[in-house]
Formats: structure tokens, C-alpha cells, sequence
């Protein structure tokens, strides 16, 4: 089967950046594709519990209705651990559905993947 990984460095101060890796990463799986999502940087803050729910864009549903359709389709989710101390999270912060990985996790994902995207 082949992978695709989409890197997600934009947080929630641009909020319309962030629905893009879960809309195409969804259709990924729809298409048969292994899709993964590793947020690093700023792009973690998306992945705090409680956040993707405030965040609506135009017509669009909210981010939180974009990323569970995501994650129902098969969709992985990764968030940087060298970010999280970057940013003075804790590891608990985040949705259960996003694994904690770090910075090897994210080399062999894309050296494993047929095409990287980064948002």
C-alpha cells in the first residue's frame, strides 16, 4: 500500500491552515492510501484538548469535526516531542488519539512515505 505523511507546522494562529492535512489525509484513506499526520512546531497547539472544537472557518464544519472524520477513517496522528518542551506543553495535553513521537519517528515516516506534504 502506498503512505503519505503530511507535516503540520501552522498552529492556531492561522487557523485556516489547519484543516488541510486532516481533509487530505482522509481523502488519502479514501483512495486506499496509508495517510499520517505529524505536527511539530506550533502545528501541536491543534492537537490540545479542547481547541480544534473552538476553531471554525467560513462554511467550513468546525477543525474538531474535520479531525475526527479523520481519525474514524484510519488516519495517524503524531505529535513532536522536542515541540511539546519547545512550547511548555505536557504530554498529557493532547488528544488520546495522537501519539507522542519523536524526532526518528518523524525521519522514518517520511523516508518510509511516498510523498511528504508540509502545511
Amino acid at each position: 500500500m502506498s503512505s503519505i505523511l503530511y507535516v503540520q507546522t501552522s498552529g492556531l494562529d492561522t487557523p485556516e491552515r489547519l484543516y488541510a492535512p486532516f481533509v487530505l489525509a482522509a481523502t488519502a484513506r479514501a483512495m486506499d492510501t496509508e495517510a499520517s499526520i505529524f505536527f511539530i512546531i506550533k502545528g501541536i497547539t491543534a492537537l490540545r484538548k479542547g481547541e480544534a472544537e473552538k476553531i471554525k472557518v467560513g462554511n467550513f464544519p468546525t477543525l474538531k469535526e474535520a479531525m475526527d472524520q479523520a481519525i474514524k477513517v484510519g488516519v495517524n496522528l503524531y505529535v513532536c516531542e522536542q515541540s511539546t518542551q519547545l512550547l511548555g506543553m505536557s504530554r498529557g495535553d493532547f488528544i488520546p488519539e495522537a501519539k507522542i513521537a519523536g524526532a526518528g519517528t518523524l525521519n522514518d515516516l517520511a523516508l518510509d512515505a511516498d510523498a511528504v506534504m508540509t502545511f
